[in-house]
Order: structure tokens, then C-alpha cells, then sequence
């Protein structure tokens, strides 16, 4: 068990190793880290732009299409939980004290009281987003690279069912921007950082 559990590592490893299979594993880390698992995909980037100093451009344009597409993965998650709540919203107002229609039981009651001021999804919270969405519309994207708040953004936007295709282009431009930005700045700093090393 033991040789086989090291065997499958090492074969997973060879398989993104990055001089040989450089290009799929930056699109695959990429397209991971921009859905909502905490990952970073810009050390893979440098990396590999690191060892092969002229893929510069095909590198980052790989990272900047898996990271957008992880990030429509986002807004389609937001667009499907905005869905999937209304819908238990009206199942929940029609089926009043009976059970639902297709026999599932609604959801309990209202919170007990002193707890019934608490915002909803459709609350002052939701409410101060929304706002702050449709203020700014799909450039708010342009700040979908941000680490932490970025891949919420994302399912904001689908939640708040903003025009796909606008949020997508913003989304692209935001990330491609910081790929270039920082794999330049890491290139450019690397020589004085490596001899602390």
C-alpha cells in the first residue's frame, strides 16, 4: 500500500512537472485558485517563467484564461445559489404549515424572537451590495484579482445576475493586468531577493 501510495505522488508529480508540462499545470492551477478554494496560482506562473525565461507572454495568457474561467465557474455558482434561494423562498411562502409538493418539508419558522432583525439575504447587507454592484456594473471585476475578496466578487456578480459576457471581459483584463505586474516585478526582483537565500 505504502509503494503504491509513493508511486501514484511521484507519478501525479512528473505529470505537472513544470519544464515539461509547464503551459496545462500553470491553466490548471490557475483555473482551481480562482474558484472559491483558497489558493495562490502566481508562484506556478513565476516559476515556470523562471525556468523558461521566453514563455513570458504564453504563460501569462495561459494563467489569465484558466484563472477567467474559474471565475465565470464563480459567477455561475452565484447566479445558481441567487436561483436555488428564490426558489426555496417561494416553497417556502406557498407551502405555509403543510409540506411542500414534492414532499420535501420547508424549512423551520421564523428565528426565534430577538433574533427576527436579523438581515436576510434580501437584507441591508444585500441591499448595500447590490447597490455598490450596480453602481459600478461589470468593471467592479476589474478587482476580481484581489486575494480574499476576489472569487467572492465573482459570485456576487452572478448572484446579482449582472450581463455575463461584460463581467467576463473585466475579469480578463483584471487578472491579465496582475499576472503581468507581478511576474515582471518578481523577474525584475528575483536576482537581489535569491541572494538572501
Amino acid at each position: 500500500m505504502e509503494f503504491w501510495l509513493q508511486s501514484s505522488i511521484h507519478t501525479l508529480l512528473a505529470l505537472f512537472a513544470l519544464p515539461r508540462v509547464g503551459l496545462p499545470a500553470i491553466f490548471l492551477v490557475s483555473l482551481i485558485s480562482a474558484t472559491l478554494l483558497p489558493m495562490g496560482s502566481e508562484p506556478a506562473v513565476f516559476a515556470y517563467v523562471q525556468i523558461v525565461p521566453s514563455m513570458f507572454w504564453p504563460a501569462v495568457l495561459v494563467a489569465t484564461a484558466g484563472n477567467t474561467i474559474g471565475g465565470a465557474i464563480s459567477y455561475a455558482m452565484g447566479a445558481g445559489a441567487e436561483a436555488a434561494w428564490h426558489r426555496w423562498r417561494a416553497r417556502r411562502a406557498g407551502a405555509g404549515a403543510a409540506a411542500s409538493p414534492d414532499g420535501i418539508d420547508p424549512p423551520p419558522g421564523p428565528p426565534a424572537s430577538g433574533q427576527a432583525d436579523r438581515p436576510s439575504p434580501g437584507g441591508r447587507w444585500h441591499a448595500l451590495i447590490s447597490r455598490w454592484f450596480h453602481r459600478f456594473g461589470p468593471p467592479a471585476l476589474l478587482l476580481s484579482w484581489l486575494p480574499g475578496i476576489g472569487d467572492p466578487l465573482c459570485a456576487v456578480a452572478g448572484w446579482l445576475r449582472l450581463p455575463f459576457w461584460p463581467c467576463v471581459l473585466y475579469m480578463a483584463a483584471g487578472k491579465c493586468l496582475r499576472y503581468v505586474i507581478l511576474t515582471a516585478a518578481l523577474m525584475q526582483a528575483w536576482p537581489w531577493v535569491s541572494t538572501w537565500f
